[in-house]
């Protein structure tokens, strides 16, 4: 039941997001067409070896639970289940853009994310009790960009890469002390998505939708009444960014 309930929240959010930014390209995307003939904006805009910029991000994240043998002993059979859900935040960074050949870049996107992520654990009495993480990360995203041809000033990208990620603040801190939810401070996520460039007379504006998946558990070691029902916590996250360049 977690994990249906769990991707049928994943979807319900993706839909959202892609549907947003869909509506944000079309208008867009249809001048590109348009235009697909007209003179090009910064036609050798590309042709940098090395390229910089800065980026704004809004995302949706929540973790993937994964019970523990513990789960189903005598301590613990007043907990119906422990439930994620998808919560809001942002990022911001900067990038720098190697340029490997025409259709290859190598791209570096320090950023600091800010991340909520909560867990609902459900009683058989049919009480619930909300478990926040509250964070900042600081994070390193190392992505290859595969890009096809310009057409016009609009050209579409694929890209995928690894992120780690630390804990730069956090209510987690204290929650630890408090012996709650014990989370671990750094993270690695695999980062797959795809975007758009957008070719303008003074900048290049990109739009890409990304999605990542934590690879590393980010469960404590910390034993609490609501850590010891749990045996891996993983991230997904479902990101948007506004890149300018």
């Amino acid at each position: 039941m977690q994990v249906t309930n769990l991707w049928s929240q994943f979807a319900l959010h993706r839909n959202k997001i892609i549907l947003l930014f869909c509506l944000g390209l079309a208008p867009v995307v249809s001048q590109g067409q348009i235009f697909k003939w007209a003179r090009q904006n910064n036609p050798n805009y590309d042709e940098r070896l090395i390229s910089y910029g800065f980026m704004i991000g809004l995302h949706t994240t929540a973790y993937q639970v994964t019970y523990s043998d513990q789960f189903v002993t005598a301590p613990f059979d007043t907990v119906h289940s422990v439930m994620p859900e998808f919560s809001p935040g942002f990022s911001l960074g900067f990038l720098v853009n190697y340029r490997i050949n025409e259709f290859l870049d190598l791209r570096l996107m320090p950023k600091a994310g800010f991340y909520t992520h909560k867990l609902r654990y459900t009683y058989t009495d049919e009480t619930t009790q909300l478990q926040f993480v509250e964070t900042t990360h600081v994070e390193f995203p190392i992505l290859l960009k595969y890009k096809s041809m310009r057409r016009g000033n609009v050209r579409m990208y694929m890209i995928g890469g690894v992120t780690p990620g630390f804990e730069l603040s956090g209510k987690n801190d204290i929650q630890a002390s408090s012996a709650t939810l014990d989370i671990r401070k750094n993270n690695l996520q695999l980062e797959a998505g795809l975007g758009f460039d957008f070719y303008f007379p003074l900048f290049k504006f990109s739009q890409e939708i990304r999605f990542a998946r934590g690879i590393s558990n980010m469960l404590g070691t910390d034993s609490s009444i609501y850590s010891d029902p749990i045996q891996r916590l993983n991230t997904n996250t479902i990101a948007v960014y506004f890149i300018f360049q």
